[in-house]
């Protein structure tokens, strides 16, 4: 469905609806797959192989997965994360960190990484993980990064030689559940320049809000360095609210609760609360992530994920992945599932990619370049062979 926008003013509330006009082609899953796309949130430790988990285990020496059947720990995966809960699905990360605990398994993770994005149509990615977590076995946090680094870079080379260019950069995430994340922050600030281009904390939200890490935010402030901050999924409106106001993010991770402070009026336009007027109007990117949303709790289904009516009304929305292994996901397929269940057509596919490039880490004049010489061109091309 096309939409055409009405807006006007009553009793001081900007009031928007959206009229469908008429039914749009519908694109077939390959035709997704080879436009060119961007993504912010997706998570290093939450996007490995079945086969590679398998393998690493028996290189590693890990011994708790539940099964070393790759087809089989797949479908456990699946399982244990179509639960509805954030913390049952976080809980599953513990068998993939635990075989990513030396320098060559992380690089090959990491290079698997690019490769499965180039191959999916992904231009520019932004990777994230948690140093943190990868020091079971002694490596530093230095060394930790530089695997990531080292990978990625054997990737961008591989996939250009191959036709599939893709830019890989990567975030430092902190855990708000330790205490490391000024250090973490640290971190980030020396590898800034050498593939690093940001900050992030994640881990569970209820009990452990972002204001506990200011120390950390202010490092990255004094460096005029870029954050995210994970808020708004599993917990609501005072997560977003203090990652925005007290901590300062420049985009909030998924975001995507920020709906609950969204009314849907009796005649069916929105009326807009003061902190979702702020997000909006400062152009505060979302990270949004809809089919990791789904299997959270923090939206039923693709077809009623707050993305439909964040993007009608004008957010800086953009489509993630969050977990590929964990959600059983690609971008290509998050997109698909916008267009086949949420009535995306190709024009708002290409608005949230030009979304996600405009709210990328990387500067400016690289930002734009994608935009103009990759994703713009790419699309018409597309629009105009599939019609």
């Amino acid at each position: 469905m096309t939409y055409r926008m009405r807006a006007e003013w009553v009793g001081g509330v900007l009031l928007v609806c959206f009229i469908g006009l008429n039914r749009v082609k519908m694109l077939t899953f390959d035709q997704i797959k080879i436009l060119p796309k961007a993504v912010l949130h997706d998570h290093l430790d939450g996007g490995l192989r079945p086969q590679t988990v398998a393998e690493l285990a028996v290189s590693e020496a890990y011994q708790n997965l539940p099964t070393n059947d790759p087809v089989e720990f797949a479908k456990w995966i699946k399982d244990a994360c179509d639960s509805g809960s954030l913390e049952t699905y976080l809980e599953t990360f513990q068998h993939t960190v635990g075989v990513m605990q030396s320098f060559e398994s992380i690089e090959r993770v990491a290079y698997e990484c690019a490769v499965d994005h180039a191959n999916d149509g992904v231009v520019y990615a932004e990777i994230r993980f948690a140093p943190e977590l990868h020091q079971h076995k002694g490596l530093s946090l230095d060394e930790i990064v530089s695997a990531v680094v080292t990978g990625f870079a054997r990737g961008e080379k591989d996939m250009a030689a191959a036709g599939k260019p893709i830019v890989m950069r990567t975030l430092l995430t902190a855990m708000r559940t330790a205490a490391r994340s000024t250090e973490i922050a640290q971190l980030a600030i020396r590898w800034r320049n050498r593939g690093v281009v940001g900050f992030d904390i994640a881990g569970k939200e209820a009990g452990y809000p972002p204001s506990r890490h200011l120390d950390a935010f202010d490092e990255i402030h004094r460096a005029n360095f870029h954050m995210t901050i994970h808020a708004g999924e599993a917990f609501g409106l005072p997560s977003i609210w203090e990652a925005v106001q007290v901590c300062g993010a420049d985009r909030l991770g998924h975001g995507v609760r920020i709906i609950d402070d969204i009314k849907k009026l009796p005649d069916g336009t929105f009326e807009l609360g003061e902190l979702a007027h702020y997000v909006r109007d400062r152009r505060v990117p979302l990270e949004l992530c809809p089919v990791s949303n789904v299997h959270t709790g923090a939206a039923k289904s693709i077809a009623e994920h707050p993305i439909t009516i964040l993007t009608k009304l004008g957010f800086r929305a953009t489509v993630n992945t969050d977990n590929r292994l964990m959600s059983q996901t690609s971008i290509s397929n998050e997109m698909y599932l916008l267009h086949t269940q949420a009535g995306f057509t190709i024009e708002q596919l290409r608005w949230l990619t030009v979304n996600g490039m405009k709210s990328a880490f990387i500067p400016f004049d690289q930002r734009l370049a994608i935009i103009n010489d990759v994703v713009k061109p790419g699309y018409a091309k597309a629009i105009a062979e599939f019609s």
